[in-house]
């Protein structure tokens, strides 16, 4: 890559290199940068389809985006000014990961009130967040491009409901970001809410980073979002046609995750330092939504702790993502370390948090011409619909609480647990990786038995390992799950939770749609042939997390 580049990328690609370089040429060839930034659906489809040509609006971003700074500093002066102490982010996905990320990167800002991401339908965790809020002095942002997203509406039901028993006016304290003329921009001007935001509606959820489903909430807990713009701009041009390919970020970067995927080294593995730890969590997205289909896509791999390279097979690409100070030294070494053993690693350096904005415009675009040359289309998600159906199914007959046949109880069955899951991964073949779907309330005590539990499966069987919680999973990994290739192998872990909480205007309560939720991605697996056990961690899912330790 040129030192002139914004982005700084160190690529060791090993007997990979050769490949990598003929597919640069190769879009040198074909021009493929003029032809995305003329938006031209041949890039990934031989027929026009309105999913690829409506979706493109993301290119824009950094520069249209300047043109509503000003508004989204007004509204977030003013709340500022009210004294808000909290800020809850109820959203799924694309809506509420950017957020998530610029939140956890930079911080609480002082002066500026604390930011909850609010992404699960869980009893527990809904319970344990509403109690950490002054309710009176928080403000709820509904974020939904299509404005129907059913977790959305179900947590903003409940909220509105909490605010109106004790403000004259609830909507005072609600913000939506939506697409224009969807139901929830109607519901927030029905409803007097302080202030409706709406997106532009050719930018797709996962490449919405740079729009006001990233911004608004960056800007309210207090950062310069026309700083991150500033970045992501020098990043897009530096992604323009009259750029040569070699550099050219978004080409590099897409090359090397492409050609290495194809070659089978498709578990791209990310390694931060702990600046940037949430990074990863927004690319997993991107990439699992976006290449996850028609049989084929990439693996993303995020906060695994990194152990020896004797540990992994050659199936992986190490991405280290690192702040540009001493701590860079360490991770490089860790690279390197790697690199020796003849693994493929690249290496992302970010001179603070406000490369944020450039490094997501690179990664969205190297994740579009990736797609492109794997033959799929970046800006769908036919799977996805495919779980919420059957949750809905289950929904509508009443069977939320359904018994799946092969379901293993918790603590009662502890004495076939070691068998069952012996038997799910004894299937393993070179190439598979094993995913946790836990449809459990998430804490410490619990991330850290789930985090326990996949390195042991890693350090024994050396598979890749993922970890999701459910169902804001289905809205980033989902994808990838049920249309990319058959190498995954799913243990799906739910709870009886101790609490429950009616969702207003609806006879079902949170307790219920989780249930329906996590019966509805396990039928769809099902349906897809994927290997998936699953186990109810009954009332004290930390008890039962030990014994499945035990068990590997």
């Amino acid at each position: 890559m040129s030192q002139n580049s914004p982005i700084q990328m160190d690529f060791n690609l090993g007997k990979f290199a050769d490949a990598v370089a003929g597919r640069l040429l190769s879009w040198k060839r074909d021009s493929i940068t003029a032809a995305i930034w003329s938006r031209d659906f041949r890039v990934w489809s031989e027929s026009h389809q309105p999913e690829i040509t409506d979706r493109l609006g993301w290119l824009d971003l950094p520069e249209k985006m300047g043109e509503h700074v000003g508004e989204i500093q007004r509204i977030a002066d003013q709340i500022r000014a009210e004294e808000i102490r909290y800020v809850v982010l109820l959203g799924m996905g694309g809506s509420s990961l950017a957020a998530e990320v610029f939140h956890g990167v930079f911080g609480k800002q002082p002066e500026y009130p604390e930011l909850f991401v609010l992404d699960t339908t869980h009893p527990a965790e809904i319970k344990q967040i509403e109690g950490s809020l002054d309710l009176e002095r928080t403000l709820f942002i509904v974020a939904s491009k299509s404005g129907t997203t059913q977790e959305t509406m179900a947590l903003f039901r409940y909220f509105f409901q909490k605010l109106g028993e004790r403000l004259p006016n609830p909507g005072c304290r609600f913000v939506a970001i939506t697409d224009p003329q969807t139901p929830l921009a109607e519901l927030a001007r029905t409803n007097g809410f302080k202030h409706l935001f709406l997106t532009p509606p050719d930018v797709g959820g996962r490449y919405s980073a740079l729009s006001h489903f990233g911004l608004v909430p960056a800007a309210l807990v207090g950062i310069d979002i026309a700083t991150l713009l500033e970045r992501a701009a020098r990043s897009a041009a530096s992604c323009k046609p009259e750029v040569a390919v070699e550099n050219n970020p978004g080409l590099y970067l897409g090359a090397t995750l492409v050609e290495l995927a194809l070659k089978g080294c498709d578990k791209v593995t990310f390694v931060t330092d702990t600046a940037f730890e949430p990074f990863p969590d927004w690319i997993e997205q991107l990439i699992a939504e976006s290449t996850g289909k028609d049989g084929k896509g990439i693996v993303p791999i995020t906060h695994e702790s990194l152990g020896e390279p004797a540990e992994y097979t050659q199936d992986r690409l190490l991405a280290g993502i690192s702040l540009a100070n001493a701590t860079t030294n360490m991770l490089q070494e860790k690279l390197r370390h790697f690199s020796q053993a003849r693994f493929p690693v690249f290496h992302l350096c970010l001179a603070d948090g406000y490369d944020l904005g450039g490094h997501m415009f690179v990664w969205e675009f190297a994740i579009a011409v990736a797609s492109a040359a794997l033959g799929v289309n970046p800006f769908s998600q036919p799977d996805v619909q495919l779980a919420k159906d059957m949750a809905r199914k289950a929904i509508a007959g009443g069977s939320f609480a359904m018994t799946i046949e092969d379901e293993i109880n918790l603590p009662a069955a502890t004495g076939i647990v070691k068998t069952a899951l012996g038997q799910l991964l004894s299937s393993a073949r070179p190439g598979d990786y094993f995913t946790i779907q836990a449809f459990l309330p998430r804490s410490d005590t619990i991330l850290s038995h789930l985090q326990t539990l996949r390195q042991r499966v890693r350090n024994r069987f050396r598979l890749a390992t993922a970890l999701g919680f459910g169902p804001r999973f289905l809205h980033s990994s989902g994808q990838l799950h049920k249309g990319g290739p058959n190498t995954g192998i799913f243990l799906q872990l739910v709870d009886e939770p101790t609490v429950d909480l009616a969702i207003p205007q609806s006879t079902l309560t949170f307790g219920n749609l989780i249930r329906a939720q996590a019966i509805g991605d396990y039928l769809a697996l099902k349906e897809r042939s994927r290997r998936i056990l699953r186990m109810n961690l009954g009332s004290d899912p930390v008890s039962s997390l030990q014994s499945l330790i035990n068990a590997i």
